[in-house]
């Protein structure tokens, strides 16, 4: 993958001189830290400085000698699993420089840990003010709102576009979308990512992510393209304008994805019950037909009939205020009760996150779409990809 991964992935010698590389024509630069040096920074790992735990590992603040504010990754276990998703998140972060993607302040690898740096992010996670400690403070408004959804389909479309090789982030979720002291959102955690060739459409791989957001013809077939992560940041604008959780638990312990609860709204033309009721109907009407457009648009079923993140951010933006605008339905997946099972309550408690299983497909071989059939086998297996 690159000089930064073979780097990173040395236990042998580590060099604490800041070191620079070439970024898309600038300089993005990242320091080697040493593993004392980030230990005195988060008071050796205190329980008290923990910010986020989850199926990857913990996630440390931290303040350097030189007083920078730091978020510190460190991994629950060192197996060859974790080592990949730890080269490919370092190898991706070097590559990138976006103001709406969370970059590599520095890493340390040593012997038996893995540990990545960013910068601390003061108003932590989307999830944290949608379902999480800030929930009761609605301190996300509806304009915020509107700047996270058009600043993280800019972060988007800069991977599927604008660096090279294109990236698919594969995990785009409430908890992966960080925000800054502006509100200012910053897609995070690219330890599923994948990058992709010149001239290749898409790729057969295992399944990773977290249930609720994943594509159809990604959890059912393994094919990840663009589209999956169009797919995800559907389920995402929905969730952050009607503030309901991607999986929602009902009286009776029957589960229900945001887009069944949506569907039927849309099709009556009730959008204005969509809007999260936090909000107490302070929101724009024609940003929120827009956004509940985009929404539909992108959560369709085939991936082909979904728009690309440059049309994504030009209907967010009002720039293609009647680009298919009409008529305005929604596609609901339905996941069978086996499946639902795996989800727990909220990214609080743990991420519902899909691994690969035995089959070819991946744990969710079991999702019921109406007549859904293989995209990619309709279209031809021409320019593939396959990646076990």
């Amino acid at each position: 993958m690159g000089s930064s991964l073979s780097a990173c992935c040395s236990s042998e010698k580590v060099d604490e001189e800041r070191a620079t590389r070439e970024i898309g024509g600038g300089q993005a630069s990242w320091r080697i830290f040493s593993y004392k040096e980030l230990q005195t920074a988060t008071n050796g790992f205190s329980d008290d400085n923990l910010l986020g735990e989850g199926g990857f590992g913990s996630v440390y603040w931290g303040k350097t000698s030189d007083g920078l504010q730091i978020a510190v990754k460190k991994l629950k276990a060192m197996n060859s699993k974790a080592e990949m998703e730890f080269a490919v998140e370092v190898e991706v972060l070097g590559r990138v420089r976006h103001k709406n993607l969370l970059g590599l302040r520095g890493y340390y690898a040593g012997a038996d840990q893995r540990l990545i740096v960013y910068d601390y992010m003061p108003n932590l996670s989307l999830l944290s003010h949608l379902h999480g400690q800030f929930a009761s403070e609605v301190q996300l408004d509806w304009k915020r709102r509107m700047k996270v959804a058009i600043g993280s389909a800019e972060g988007l479309l800069y991977l599927h576009h604008e660096v090279t090789p294109h990236i698919i982030h594969r995990d785009i979720k409430a908890s992966n979308v960080l925000l800054d002291s502006d509100f200012e959102p910053l897609v995070a955690d690219f330890g599923f990512a994948k990058l992709i060739p010149e001239g290749v459409s898409h790729m057969t791989t295992r399944v990773k992510g977290t249930l609720g957001y994943l594509a159809p013809e990604y959890a059912m077939w393994g094919k990840v393209s663009e589209s999956c992560d169009v797919y995800s940041f559907g389920i995402l604008l929905l969730e952050l304008v009607t503030g309901r959780k991607p999986i929602e638990k009902l009286p009776g312990g029957v589960k229900r994805t945001i887009t069944e609860w949506a569907e039927p709204l849309i099709t009556k033309g009730k959008l204005k019950e969509l809007a999260d009721p936090k909000l107490r109907g302070n929101f724009d009407e024609a940003q929120l037909k827009q956004a509940i457009n985009v929404a539909a648009l992108c959560v369709k079923s085939e991936p082909e009939k979904r728009p690309k993140m440059k049309e994504v951010v030009d209907i967010l933006k009002g720039y293609e205020a009647k680009a298919r605008l009409t008529p305005l339905r929604m596609e609901s997946v339905r996941y069978k009760e086996e499946l639902l099972a795996l989800d727990q309550a909220s990214d609080e408690e743990g991420d519902g996150e899909a691994d690969e299983s035995n089959n070819g497909y991946g744990v969710f071989s079991a999702i019921e779409v109406q007549k859904m059939q293989d995209p990619y086998k309709v279209l031809g297996e021409r320019r593939t990809a396959k990646y076990r």
